[in-house]
């Protein structure tokens, strides 16, 4: 049990790692640029209020699983902002080497499960794991909403990206959700134009 306990906190304690990996939004009031921590702790409760608005049923639960572990591969990896300009090829393979070291820490049974529910969420499959990642971009948006496009304005990202790259995502998942934020959306590119 000892073994079991000692193999557990580790993971725990390299997790903690993930407050220190900066993202590229900011805070809603644009005071600072979120870490990891922060937005998986956000867009899991994002999930528990919005789950009326997913597209299919879903298990809740899993769903909250699945985004509190969905960026943990950010303590190597770093975080690769979706406007960001990076090799998506060389980041996947970093983020699977960094699944299996990380989620290596645990005891082989939790760590075959996350590792799963992990993969499970990059592969956008399954009803939650689409759910998770439509929320996983809905929060990076009322973010930028919020702050006066704070990470827009740093990526030049246009309305076409944010439809194409974070839209479809959303759409896929929570419909709703993405209807309710396109008007926001629209104004908030028209008044830079």
């Amino acid at each position: 049990m000892t073994d079991r306990i000692t193999a557990q906190l580790t993971f725990l304690t390299e997790a903690c790692k993930l407050k220190s990996v900066l993202r590229g939004t900011t805070l809603c009031d644009g005071s600072r640029r979120e870490n990891s921590g922060e937005h998986s702790w956000h867009i899991a409760l994002y999930a528990m209020v919005m789950a009326e608005h997913a597209n299919r049923p879903i298990n809740i639960d899993r769903v909250i699983r699945m985004l509190l572990i969905h960026d943990i591969v950010e303590i190597d990896a770093g975080d690769n902002p979706i406007h960001g300009n990076h090799d998506p090829a060389e980041t996947e393979a970093i983020e699977q080497a960094a699944a299996t070291r990380i989620f290596g820490l645990l005891p082989s049974d939790q760590a075959s499960a996350f590792r799963a529910l992990w993969d499970e969420f990059e592969a956008a499959e399954t009803d939650d794991a689409i759910f998770a990642k439509s929320i996983d971009r809905v929060q990076p948006v009322v973010s930028n909403l919020e702050s006066g496009g704070t990470s827009w304005i740093d990526y030049n990202v246009t309305r076409e990206q944010v439809e194409t790259r974070v839209g479809a995502k959303v759409q896929r998942g929570a419909s709703a959700i993405w209807g309710a934020l396109r008007t926001r959306i629209d104004i908030w590119f028209s008044s830079q134009a």
